[in-house]
């Protein structure tokens, strides 16, 4: 079964600029290619850090208004000073928060989360710009053809489980929406099944029909079984 990482869903015609890029420049660069940040790199391509729309509205928002006040957060204060930034290197948030290629899309989405941002360049060991990942990118594992989460289904979980009794399974995939039904051994294996297949990238929803011949609560109650 395929694992699905930031490579597959990812940009790779990113628009990067410099770190000297002056203001308007990034306005303009923003504008034209209808992007909301632009990563920010050195002469190696190296990630320096990331400049959004929201850092530039800084101007805008404290206009007039760009010097500290007594009792300002630091956060606040650092915004304020974007007021008076007239290139990338003092416009941008830095460190980028960013994903190594090889990341799974599942990491991405919690990174994303954590952080509050929207996109991640994803960089190679070197730090080097290779692509950007946005939330959108991230969904389009959920455009994944029926027929393909169904053999990850088959191939992927039940033949590898229950080898040969994985045919007493029958599976059904109805844009995205993996029904199971039939008899397995015992309660456990239907648990770790019906985990797994939540795991695979495209599935929207699992509907259990599973009956078991054995139920082993009784003899190992809270057994996590060592699936995520």
């Amino acid at each position: 079964m395929k694992k699905w990482i930031v490579e597959d869903v990812m940009s790779t015609a990113v628009v990067a600029v410099p770190a000297e890029a002056p203001y308007r420049t990034l306005v303009d660069t923003l504008v034209k290619h209808r992007v909301s940040a632009l990563p920010v790199v050195d002469d190696f391509q190296r990630v320096l850090g990331v400049v959004s729309e929201a850092d530039l509205l800084r101007k805008i928002e404290f206009a007039g208004d760009e010097r500290p006040r007594l009792f300002e957060g630091p956060q606040r204060r650092g915004e304020r000073n974007k007021a008076t930034a007239r290139v990338a290197a003092e416009l941008m948030s830095s460190p980028a928060v960013s994903a190594l290629t090889g990341t799974t899309i599942a990491a991405a989405a919690r990174l994303m989360d954590r952080e509050g941002v929207k996109r991640l360049p994803v960089v190679d060991d070197l730090g080097r710009l290779v692509g950007i990942v946005t939330r959108g990118d991230l969904l389009k594992v959920h455009l994944r053809p029926d027929d393909e989460i169904l053999a990850d289904v088959r191939d992927g979980i039940l033949r590898t489980l229950l080898a040969d009794e994985s045919e007493k399974v029958e599976i059904s995939v109805d844009t995205g929406v993996v029904t199971l039904s039939g008899k397995v051994d015992r309660w456990s294996t239907i648990d770790i099944v019906g985990r797994l297949v939540r795991q695979i990238p495209g599935v929207a929803d699992v509907v259990d029909e599973l009956t078991f011949a054995f139920d082993d609560r009784t003899i190992a109650p809270g057994i996590g079984f060592g699936v995520a």
